[in-house]
């Protein structure tokens, strides 16, 4: 699938975190003019500084909770703002339902006033804790409102009502992802997400912590292939939502004994107990993807887990151990 979109200008908000700057570099290369926007509560400008030279890119350091104002044409606006690791929206509860809820709100108001095309970042986690296997689009999920993840969950079910809205009451265009687990460089080693919670305590020399019994499961999918579809559905011609994930399905105890055979550490596996409303099972079906977008993903989990772990290593010790390096 093959789209000329050079010169359109679009704006990413969450530019400065892990996916956001992926989609940066990714809109950047396809000619367009980018227009970055992020609070920085969990983003960082190391993940886009490389950019700041380019003429094609600029950045605005804004909460999209508020107001959003953004001078010029905008083509495509992708809403990529949210915290997105249980570590950060346990953390900052209120400010995770705002950026779903107000945010949303205020880029669909800005999308409608430029005639931009909107993509949402929605996540598996609409599907909560699932009844279902693998969850397919038409699951609606099973969801605790109230639990510690509900912050989350109903941030994003209703980012995907308000948006639907939107497309069907005002004729906006709108797309909706529903991303599954996802890795890659640039992810934040303390962000409590399975992958880099494991590679950091391999860099430091800890036991590898699983919660559980390690037989809950998980689907990895490797960044380059979750953008790539991403930027399928934007240019596509389809409204209601579809799974972006890797359906090769690992437990957690497989994952975890993956990376100590990858890093090559004598580590031993820890267990803990699994907090509360944590999926037991997480596998997409993709066939929604497949049929619409010809998409499917590319990268082995070996190849990517290996490329994943040469970024994490280049990092400096204040981030693998920000405690201890402080206190020196």
């Amino acid at each position: 699938m093959k789209h000329d979109i050079s010169g359109k200008r679009v704006l990413i908000t969450g530019a400065a975190g892990f996916l956001g700057s992926h989609l940066c570099d990714r809109f950047m290369a396809e000619g367009c003019y980018v227009v970055g926007m992020d609070n920085l509560i969990t983003g960082s400008l190391s993940n886009i500084e490389h950019l700041f030279k380019e003429e094609r890119f600029e950045f605005y350091h804004h909460d999209v909770s508020k107001f959003v104002f953004v001078p010029g044409e905008l083509d495509y606006i992708l809403h990529f703002a949210s915290p997105a690791s249980p570590i950060d929206y346990l953390k900052i509860p209120i400010q995770t339902l705002k950026v779903g809820s107000l945010g949303t709100h205020n880029l669909l108001g800005l999308a409608r006033v430029k005639g931009a095309r909107m993509l949402i970042a929605s996540t598996s986690e609409v599907y909560g804790d699932p009844t279902v296997h693998p969850q397919n689009e038409d699951y609606w999920g099973n969801v605790n409102p109230i639990g510690p993840r509900g912050v989350y969950d109903e941030a994003k079910r209703f980012q995907e009502a308000i948006t639907m809205a939107y497309h069907t009451f005002h004729g906006l265009e709108t797309r909706i992802v529903r991303i599954f687990n996802t890795y890659g460089p640039r992810m934040r080693l303390n962000d409590g997400r399975a992958l880099p919670a494991f590679m950091g305590q391999a860099l430091r020399g800890e036991d590898i912590t699983v919660f559980g019994d390690g037989s809950q499961t998980r689907s990895f999918c490797y960044v380059d292939d979750l953008i790539e579809g991403i930027y399928r559905l934007l240019l596509s011609d389809y409204a209601l939502p579809v799974n972006i994930g890797n359906p090769d399905e690992i437990t957690i105890g497989e994952f975890a004994e993956e990376i100590i055979k990858l890093t090559g550490t004598d580590q031993k596996i820890v267990y803990k107990p699994l907090p509360q409303d944590d999926p037991k099972q997480r596998q997409p079906d993709i066939t929604r993807a497949k049929a619409i977008l010809g998409w499917e993903p590319k990268v082995a989990r070996a190849e990517g887990m290996r490329k994943t772990w040469e970024y994490f290593k280049t990092l400096p010790e204040w981030v693998i151990t920000p405690r201890e390096f402080n206190s020196k």
